[in-house]
């Protein structure tokens, strides 16, 4: 039996699980934990919870202690001395005439590595911009490209239904979106309509999918010529909440039928 606990980094919704390392740890304390590029700075936004070894899945790393005033005054300071960082290597790409849009930079805890996230249109050679970094700073320097997608969970915004992006305020994985889900729920193929600020389909299209699919499993489909007690002719519309067709007859009337 281990005791976990959920911890976020610089404000995402993202949870990632570490080991407690026997301290004593409750919700929105900040910590400083042990990961793979280094010792980061994070906020528990899972309360410690005890877990069966075997259902673990991986060894996790640990929490290394409490964070104190002193460490969060060192985030503070990184968190301001990357945002220099990031002006200065968006001068850089632009006299090095690199066609990529440099979107963040964050230091680990140690400041044993600089991160920075762009977004490109192709594969960017950018070996002497991080070679011109690496003797600025002093550190190991590590850009990474990311999609439109991301950097809108990264900026945030309002979606077209007024609410706070979804990937920004609560979804922590991508989930595949297709054009299929579109049709399936009926909507206009309007590209205003379906895609969201980041030109990508709307990440909701997949919350009701599935409900579609069961709904319409009893339902002719459009076109379908549909036959009932008096009622015949083609189904020229579908209306699976209200669980409705319409019939175009032999005579040219329309007739709704409901289900």
């Amino acid at each position: 039996m281990k005791k976990i606990v959920g911890i976020t980094f610089n404000d995402s919704e993202k949870v990632y699980h570490f080991d407690t390392n026997k301290i004593s740890l409750n919700k929105d304390d900040y910590v400083i934990v042990e990961t793979e590029r280094g010792l980061q700075f994070g906020k528990v936004a899972v309360a410690p919870y005890d877990i069966e070894d075997k259902d673990i899945g991986k060894e996790l790393k640990n929490v290394i202690r409490k964070a104190d005033k002193k460490d969060l005054k060192t985030y503070e300071q990184n968190v301001n001395d990357a945002n220099k960082a990031l002006i200065n290597a968006r001068e850089i790409a632009e006299s090095l005439e690199l066609n990529m849009q440099l979107i963040d930079a964050a230091y680990t805890f140690d400041r044993s590595q600089l991160l920075f996230h762009f977004l490109a249109d192709a594969r960017v050679d950018f070996r002497e911009l991080a070679k011109k970094l690496a003797n600025n700073y002093r550190t190991r320097i590590e850009l990474r490209q990311i999609g439109v997608r991301d950097k809108a969970k990264m900026i945030g915004g309002l979606g077209p239904c007024g609410r706070f992006l979804c990937c920004s305020s609560f979804l922590t994985d991508f989930n595949s979106v297709s054009i299929n889900m579109a049709k399936n729920q009926m909507l206009a193929l309007n590209p205003t309509k379906i895609n969201g600020i980041c030109g990508r389909l709307l990440c909701c299209l997949s919350y009701e999918d599935d409900t579609y699919t069961e709904l319409k499993k009893d339902f002719p489909t459009v076109g379908q010529v549909y036959k009932k007690n008096d009622i015949e002719g083609k189904v020229i519309s579908v209306n699976v909440l209200n669980r409705t067709i319409l019939i175009e007859t032999k005579n040219k009337t329309v007739v709704e039928v409901q289900l």
